[in-house]
């Protein structure tokens, strides 16, 4: 059987206007600023009028750690909200906006697939509404702000080698990692070495994900480090003057962004940090909003549950005081028989051992879980190449694990193929199971949570963190940034630190490399291994594939 491509399907949804999927959870059209006929912004104004209503039910999609055989995360997330919907439900979706980076480079988008897709795709993963512009620009233009200072006579007396704010753009470039600027001449200011990261990655981004409204915002931009003196003593973003005018920059990025799925069911979709090198969730605007008008608010957290859950339940639940009512966690076939030692070229034969043995992955994002106190349904998103016996054999193991798994063909059926798993999450989620509680405490000394999600998490033997590393962490909890969370920086395919040790690896250990300290943010970010800040486009880019038809449509998108 030939099936359409995601994009031919997205090309052929019945759209409603966006003013429509907005009355579907009490937006009044003054309160959306459109973008087009098919996608809008909520305004501020609303948003804050919602904050004495009672909270929906919040559900997390996570997954195991991503193979090449793929594992969809936000098809899951899309096809369990249209299922909640159609099964009488009143849900909405919360997720990322992509990162153009991916969309050229290897990943592809970021609006689900199949049968359970958010439209508009092709906005969704450029330009949209320009958000990721907007957080590039705030950016940039702090870091145009520390050169221009340090030009104009230097009144603050920052070391320009401890400059620590680096630039972005939202594209994967391995060339701009390491950079000297200011070459030329006295007229263009002192050369330094600096660096690109990914705009995914910048602190502004992870700050507008994290900020309750325009004032937090500006305040949180303000606490960005951005150097330091000679005696150490650090420069803020507010001592250059720079935290107004980001603010202003940011305004309207800081609105969540409703679109639809093609079932015509609400979506937030709306910031977009990486997990492997930032917090990996959406905003809290757009969660929390959502939490007042819907009363299932269906989540993802990027890649596998060791990165995306973890930071999303220690990171971002902490921050915005917030609980998942209950977790799905994403699996398939296909890659169970990958962590199973079968090549991709192979998965479309039948192999049950292959399953079997690929299935401890699974297992150990389960029990980590759990730890949470949150409760854990598996969803077997399924191919249409799996057969019977595997399906039987992962059910079998996870209810070995004390959990269910549930068979869902949502990307084959929509929400025709997802009832069975909405039913049994609203189950979950409605009976009230979860004692929800981050794995550390604030007070813990930050090594100590490096080390709990290390050893927790990752199922690490060993932090190894040199002399430079702890006495970084000491001087940050001297000046009162203790009590900060940790984001890891580590490369998504593995527990470990090596991508290529798949399944479920212990007695492992995990290096430091750097650590960051994110004071607008509110979390200290420990890079791990060889994880980059600035990721680099593959041998054979998705960018070579894509282009307009001679209908003037976009191919090779997806």
């Amino acid at each position: 059987m030939s099936y359409k491509t995601d994009i031919e399907i997205a090309r052929e949804a019945k759209k409603q206007p966006i003013q429509e999927i907005g009355a579907k959870l009490n937006i009044p059209t003054e309160h959306l600023l459109p973008f087009g006929h098919d996608k809008a912004k909520v305004s501020a104004e609303f948003i804050k009028a919602q904050a004495d209503k009672e909270d929906g039910k919040l559900i997390l999609i996570t997954a195991i750690n991503p193979t090449p055989a793929g594992e969809g995360k936000t098809t899951t997330t899309v096809g369990l909200a249209d299922g909640l919907n159609a099964i009488g439900k009143q849900a909405a979706i919360c997720i990322r906006e992509a990162s153009l980076g991916p969309c050229f480079g290897m990943k592809g988008g970021a609006a689900g697939g199949g049968m359970a897709q958010v439209v508009p795709m092709e906005d969704m993963n450029l330009h949209f509404t320009g958000d990721f512009h907007a957080i590039t620009s705030a950016h940039n233009l702090l870091s145009a702000m520390i050169d221009n200072h340090i030009y104009w006579g230097n009144e603050l007396e920052i070391d320009h080698r401890r400059v620590t704010w680096r630039r972005v753009m939202d594209m994967n470039d391995r060339a701009l990692r390491d950079t000297v600027t200011s070459l030329g001449g006295v007229a263009n200011g002192i050369p330094r070495q600096t660096g690109f990261d990914i705009t995914v990655a910048s602190e502004v981004m992870a700050i507008l994900c994290l900020a309750n409204d325009l004032e937090d915002l500006q305040q949180r931009l303000g606490d960005i480090i951005v150097a330091y003196r000679r005696d150490l003593s650090p420069i803020y973003c507010r001592d250059i003057k720079a935290d107004g005018a980001m603010t202003v920059l940011l305004q309207q990025a800081m609105q969540p962004n409703l679109v639809q799925t093609l079932e015509n069911n609400p979506a937030f979709v709306h910031g977009g940090p990486f997990a492997n090198i930032a917090h990996g969730c959406n905003s809290v605007v757009a969660t929390t909003t959502a939490l007042k008008l819907a009363d299932y608010v269906v989540t993802e957290a990027g890649f596998g549950a060791d990165l995306g859950a973890e930071k999303f339940l220690n990171i971002k639940c902490r921050k915005a005081g917030i609980a998942p009512s209950a977790v799905v966690l994403v699996a398939t076939v296909r890659a169970m028989k990958m962590n199973g030692g079968v090549a991709k070229a192979d998965l479309g034969s039948e192999n049950i051992e292959a399953v079997q043995q690929g299935c401890p992955n699974l297992g150990r994002h389960i029990e980590n879980l759990k730890s949470f106190g949150v409760p854990v349904v598996v969803a077997i998103n399924h191919f249409v190449t799996d057969t019977d016996a595997e399906v039987q054999a992962i059910k079998d193991y996870v209810a070995a694990q004390g959990s269910e798994a549930i068979v869902s063909k949502h990307w084959e059926f929509g929400s025709e193929g997802s009832k069975e798993l909405a039913e049994r999450v609203a189950q979950v989620a409605d009976a009230d199971m979860a004692s929800f509680a981050p794995i550390y405490p604030d007070d813990m000394p930050l090594l100590e949570k490096i080390n709990t999600i290390a050893t927790r998490i990752y199922r690490a033997d060993e932090v190894l963190a040199d002399k430079k590393v702890r006495d970084q962490l000491h001087r940050w909890e001297e000046q009162g940034y203790g009590h900060l969370p940790i984001c890891m920086a580590k490369t998504q395919y593995s527990f470990s630190t090596d991508p290529n040790l798949r399944g479920a690896p212990d007695h492992h250990s995990v290096p430091i490399r750097e650590v960051r300290l994110a004071a607008g943010a509110g979390f200290i970010v420990a890079i791990c291994g060889e994880i980059m800040t600035m990721p680099g486009l593959p041998r054979v880019p998705s960018a070579e594939a894509i282009g307009l038809n001679d209908e003037g449509q976009i191919d090779g998108l997806f």
